[in-house]
């Protein structure tokens, strides 16, 4: 029985090759890079003999949909390399391509014919397009890429579908899109008012406004609070490092790709910070630490700075500086699973103020066959105790969660908090990992209780993940309605005409002396342009006062979301707003 994936998988290849027939029809010179399937369809790079711009995809699909119509048959036939490289020999890119086949040990090169189109390709493919529903697909962008995703490379310019077997889940597709489009929290943030990147201070290097400032600012207070609560104690460190910390780090080693180039200060090399977990060590090896001192929870609202290429940056979810909300737990191995267990417990605690739900964990262990990540590791044993460990307080905690081979840090297994994006796609908000790597490379120990040098156990774990990733998954989650807690804005009073001002100052006022939010509107606006306008910015609560509010003593209260509440006391209205905020509501 034919799988769905497969079957998937095929009809999405074949569109790539019909979209490439339809192109090279347009512009017989274009020649062709990669065209692989993706998540939810296809793309296909090409380099085309004049721009192509999205105006052209409708004639592009009208075209693919007449070639589906001629049922044409896909036929696999393999040739010797003379063959491929004369096929191709005004062709650069699948010129590259079979010399990797090549290097590779292949005895023949595999060509996919679709008509009049000849192309080199493993498939797999469709018999023919009569498998292929013409209402199921649709071409949806156009961008740039470097060839082979080297930035050295030319520019390619790729086009993106989406294909599925019916309509209904085309349209299904599509509709969840248009929605997430409606989250993105870079449109949210540029019509919000929230953050800004702007090309003149660089790529990946977020500017945070008033207004997004004072919710992250919120976001670091409350886990601040969280963490003292706790045990835990702040530290600060620098962003600038001398090399030789990444070098006991192991960092240089494994991470060097991810770290910006060296700056040279007088003859010596010093990086920007991309991870705080070797500067808490170095504050561990202060001074002399015995078991009384532990657990030692150590936590920075640390700014990291990491290399991302241009290509995967994402507003505030993938960024190249970023402030993340980390600590390092210091502890005896005898004690790794009971602080295991209080660090699930205070994400499960911060994800429920936050009304976060539908997440799950996954438990990072190493696949050893991958030497370049692992290969230096001397002491499986310690790793498979760590994994065994981590796996026992996850159970013992009760929570649903997943193993991922190969998916462990180059120091320990960790258990990521996992959950969907407003796409769908599975994203890490979080992480907590184990190691019993660092104290041998940092020389860390402790005293013991029988006055023996030991060893400890350390767990790197950020609740938040780093504050600007969370400040964007919220603002997708909530798309940009934040709870009264959390707004900048807590309540705008709405004033129908002049002669309603000082009554509005009043209510104001007494909102203000409860430690609320609010402004009062008084441009000389209509109340319809203010209320779209408080809606627009996702206002928690207006409250809109003319004359029948002024001779009742109410306010007309309008809920962002609900809509009107009706007429409310002013003393009704900030107990009501008051246990909201005071509950997280």
């Amino acid at each position: 029985m034919e799988n769905k994936n497969d079957k998937l998988e095929a009809i999405r290849h074949s569109l790539s090759h019909l979209m490439s027939m339809a192109v090279q029809e347009l512009y017989p010179q274009t020649g062709l890079g990669v065209g692989p399937t993706i998540e939810n369809g296809f793309y296909q790079d090409y380099d085309p003999p004049e721009a192509i711009t999205p105006e052209i995809l409708p004639r592009l699909e009208k075209r693919m949909k007449e070639l589906i119509k001629k049922n044409i048959k896909f036929e696999q036939r393999h040739v010797d390399f003379a063959e491929a490289y004369d096929f191709y020999k005004q062709d650069p890119y699948k010129t590259e391509l079979i010399d990797d086949l090549k290097t590779a040990g292949e005895k023949k090169v595999s060509f996919y014919k679709s008509d009049r189109f000849d192309n080199l390709c493993a498939g797999p493919h469709v018999d023919s397009t009569k498998e292929i529903n013409s209402k199921a697909f649709k071409l949806t962008k156009i961008a740039g890429a470097y060839w082979r995703g080297d930035e050295k490379n030319k520019m390619l310019t790729r086009i993106y579908g989406v294909a599925f077997e019916t309509k209904q889940e085309l349209d299904d597709y599509l509709k969840m899109l248009e929605e997430a489009e409606k989250r993105d929290h870079r449109k949210l943030g540029r019509e919000m008012e929230l953050f800004m990147i702007s090309e003149d201070v660089g790529k990946g290097l977020p500017l945070w406004l008033p207004k997004g400032a004072f919710i992250r600012k919120k976001l670091e207070d409350y886990m601040y609070a969280k963490e003292l609560e706790r045990g835990y104690k702040y530290v600060y460190t620098p962003v600038l490092t001398h090399k030789k910390l990444y070098e006991t780090s192991g960092h240089l080693a494994h991470y060097h790709d991810d770290m910006y180039s060296p700056i040279d200060i007088e003859g010596e090399k010093y990086y920007l910070k991309p991870m705080n977990c070797p500067h808490h060590h170095m504050i561990y090896n202060n001074k002399p630490l015995s078991y009384k001192d532990l657990p030692l929870r150590m936590a920075e609202f640390g700014l990291c700075h990491r290399f991302e290429r241009s290509g995967v940056l994402t507003g505030l979810i993938r960024a190249r500086c970023f402030t993340q909300n980390d600590s390092h737990i210091y502890c005896a191995k005898e004690d790794l699973k009971k602080e295991l267990l209080e660090v699930l417990d205070l994400f499960r605690e911060v994800y429920e103020d936050f009304n976060i739900k539908n997440y799950w964990y996954r438990l990072s262990l190493p696949d050893f066959n991958n030497k370049e990540k692992y290969g230096d590791i001397e002491n499986k044993e310690m790793w498979t105790e760590a994994g065994q460990v981590t796996e026992e307080a996850l159970k013992e905690f009760g929570v649903k969660y997943v193993v991922g081979e190969g998916e462990a840090s180059f120091y320990g297994p960790k258990i990521d908090v996992q959950i969907k994006n407003v796409l769908g796609k599975e994203d890490s908000i979080a992480t907590a990992q184990v190691d019993f790597y660092s104290a041998n490379k940092f020389g860390l120990e402790f005293t013991n209780s029988k006055g023996e040098k030991e060893k400890p156990v350390i767990i790197h774990r950020a609740i938040m993940g780093s504050f600007d990733r969370f400040f964007a998954f919220l603002v997708e989650q909530t798309a940009g309605a934040f709870p009264a807690w959390l707004a900048p804005e807590q309540v705008w009073v709405l004033p129908i005409a002049s002669r309603h001002e000082e009554y509005a100052n009043k209510v104001a006022q007494e909102l203000k002396s409860q430690n609320i939010r609010v402004i009062v509107k008084n441009e000389s606006e209509t109340v319809g342009k203010k209320i779209r306008e408080g809606e627009r910015q996702k206002i928690p609560y207006l409250l809109i006062i003319g004359d029948k509010e002024i001779e009742a003593a109410t306010v007309a209260v309008r809920q962002h979301g609900q809509g009107d509440l009706g007429p409310m006391k002013t003393e009704k209205f900030i107990e009501k707003i008051a246990q909201e905020i005071k509950e997280k509501a």
